[in-house]
């Protein structure tokens, strides 16, 4: 009896390439696509449009005419308050106190490969897949073969129980075969552009955040050396600025960097130097590890700090401290600090402070 998956499908080339790969070697496939929280965006007089990149109409109808083509069965799960609430909310929450969170890893730990895998287990399906470019062998998780699409940085928060129920077909592929896949598959989604975005955001983040919160001005100080501050303009909130942040600060002065932010005292601190926002060191929080136990310290890895940032060699030690072997650029808690082995995942935490 061939065994049972549920594919979660976008509507993208990557979901839809996975199923058809599946159903190629056999698998009994069923798709799923998940229905998030939908942002509301303004179209003018009034008038309003619920509107998400990764779960609009047009991505469902995608995703539900690639399931017709390959011929599998197609269902529709309802997370819209569980997204509201766990991904959303908290979202929101960690702005507030002053984070620069990632969504995108928590939706895989509570939603993707939380939700969905719990639900499609009582369904009676021994796996969930999905598009992500990543690998695994063993018990080992292991970066995605096409080093640019990579995504396991996203995956550091997950559990072996929760990874032992999932396949990654498309994860030893590099982009350009995975779309000549889906044209020799004949599927609708084979010239589908690329989804870089926060999927619930749809304009940018400074946008969606001025829905929820109250600009509280206050004013923004240029660090001329040490001990020594001067004030150089207003800001429009704390919470609208994030660490190395350039564009948008609005000063006639600059280029301006954001280095820092004083919540206590609502001053946004700020350089003309680049070179201030270099730092060594780090301290995380919420640490996991995928091997389900902590290594043993001092730890020798690759790191990086922000999804595009390049991996580089690193010292973790066991008080959550780790140290570059390069200073690293805009170090900003809320993100995560990831760390693998030569090509495996290891775990990850939660950035505090640089």
């Amino acid at each position: 009896m061939p065994k049972k998956v549920i594919v979660a499908m976008s509507g993208g080339v990557d979901s839809s390439v996975a199923a058809a790969l599946l159903k190629k070697q056999g698998f009994q496939v069923s798709g799923v696509f998940m229905r998030f929280w939908l942002a509301r965006r303004s179209l003018g007089e009034g008038g309003f449009e619920r509107w998400n990149r990764c779960c609009s109409i047009e991505a469902e109808q995608r995703a539900r005419e690639v399931a017709r083509v390959i011929g599998i069965p197609f269902y529709v799960f309802n997370f819209e308050k569980e997204f509201k609430k766990r991904i959303v909310d908290r979202f929101l929450a960690e702005h507030k106190a002053g984070a620069t969170p990632n969504p995108c890893v928590i939706c895989n730990k509570e939603i993707k490969f939380g939700l969905l895998l719990e639900k499609s287990l009582a369904l009676g399906a021994q796996y969930v897949a999905t598009g992500h470019y990543v690998r695994r062998q063993g018990k080992k998780t292991l970066r995605g073969s096409d080093p640019e699409k990579d995504q396991s940085y996203f995956l550091w928060r997950l559990s072996q129980q929760q990874l032992s129920h999932v396949f990654f077909p498309v994860g030893g592929y590099k982009k350009p075969l995975v779309r000549a896949l889906a044209k020799k598959f004949k599927l609708p989604t084979a010239e589908t552009p690329e989804s870089q975005e926060i999927c619930f955001v749809p304009d940018t983040v400074n946008e969606f955040l001025k829905r929820y919160f109250k600009p509280k001005k206050g004013p923004i100080v240029e660090q001329v050396h040490y001990g020594v501050n001067k004030i150089v303009g207003q800001h429009q909130g704390l919470v609208f600025y994030t660490i190395g942040q350039r564009k948008g600060i609005m000063l006639p002065q600059g280029p301006y960097w954001v280095k820092d932010k004083d919540f206590k005292k609502n001053i946004l601190i700020v350089t003309k130097n680049a070179k201030d926002l270099l730092r060594k060191e780090l301290f995380f929080g919420n640490a996991n590890w995928l091997s389900g136990k902590p290594p043993k310290f001092p730890l020798k890895v690759t790191a990086k700090i922000r999804y595009r940032a390049k991996l580089t060699p690193a010292i973790v030690y066991e008080n959550h401290k780790v140290i570059f072997e390069q200073p690293q650029r805009a170090v900003t808690p809320g993100q995560s600090a990831v760390f693998y082995r030569g090509q495996e995942l290891l775990g990850g935490g939660v950035i505090s402070r640089g």
